[in-house]
């Protein structure tokens, strides 16, 4: 019988430990962009993503951080003004973010049509969460709220034995931000506890700019995609800082 506690989690960061396959997947399409990089992304190169990848919002930004990194900026430069950086590099390359979601999703559904066991191995889920997945549906109800494209979290639950339903898994495909995603759930779940699993402190910090959310209580993902100085401005909020043994536990 299930309680009165209802999950939106994350998938990216909370779930799934993607940073290395969407490095690859960045520079993949990167390469179909810029005719000057290697076919082959070298393993610093994935490295060096893998530590600029809080800044990180959406997937298809991976492409600009690739290149970027390709170009020699430092991990220390792109944080700098990782912005303006981006900006400046789709205004040069006069290319959008519609155009860069478009060939980043493209570029993934290529790798798996070509090799989908590599792509799922590049996809780990963080120790333990497949088996808490599993069974959370047992006691609770839960939803999947991110900015990866709804088919791409699919495959990956899937190919992990979780099942999830299509209108569970709010994704990208949506066009909803995930402050209106979880107005909706909110409502849904009026009479009920909801909480909104997290790894990005920006993300949280524009929860709390709703009131309207107010009666949402927020988990802080320590093991996702964070910085040390991350962590410790969390500490002044009003979050539920959680490690992963913790997650998802009664």
């Amino acid at each position: 019988m299930k309680d009165s506690l209802v999950y939106a989690l994350d998938f990216d960061g909370v779930i799934c430990d993607s940073a290395v396959e969407t490095a690859m997947t960045g520079w993949k399409a990167a390469d179909r962009l810029w005719n000057d990089m290697p076919r082959e992304v070298p393993s610093i190169m994935v490295d060096h993503f893998r530590a600029v990848r809080p800044l990180i919002e959406t997937g298809f930004e991976a492409i600009l951080a690739m290149r970027l990194l390709f170009l020699g900026e430092t991990v220390a430069s792109i944080y700098s003004n990782y912005e303006a950086k981006s900006k400046a590099l789709m205004e040069e390359t006069r290319i959008g973010p519609g155009e860069l979601k478009r060939l980043f999703g493209e570029t993934r559904d290529l790798w798996i049509a070509e090799d989908r066991e590599h792509w799922i191995r590049m996809n780990p889920l963080f120790d333990g969460i497949a088996d808490k997945l599993r069974t959370i549906g047992e006691r609770h109800t839960w939803y999947v709220v991110t900015t990866k494209q709804e088919r791409f979290a699919k495959e990956i639950l899937a190919a992990h034995a979780i099942e999830l339903a299509d209108e569970r898994i709010f994704g990208l495909d949506r066009n909803m931000s995930k402050p209106e995603v979880l107005k909706g759930l909110l409502k849904a779940h009026s009479e009920q506890t909801l909480y909104f699993a997290e790894d990005r402190l920006p993300t949280l910090l524009n929860v709390r700019k709703h009131p309207e959310l107010d009666g949402i209580k927020l988990i802080f993902a320590l093991w996702g995609y964070n910085t040390p100085k991350d962590k410790a401005l969390a500490e002044a909020q009003p979050f539920v800082l959680q490690r992963l043994e913790e997650f998802l536990e009664p």
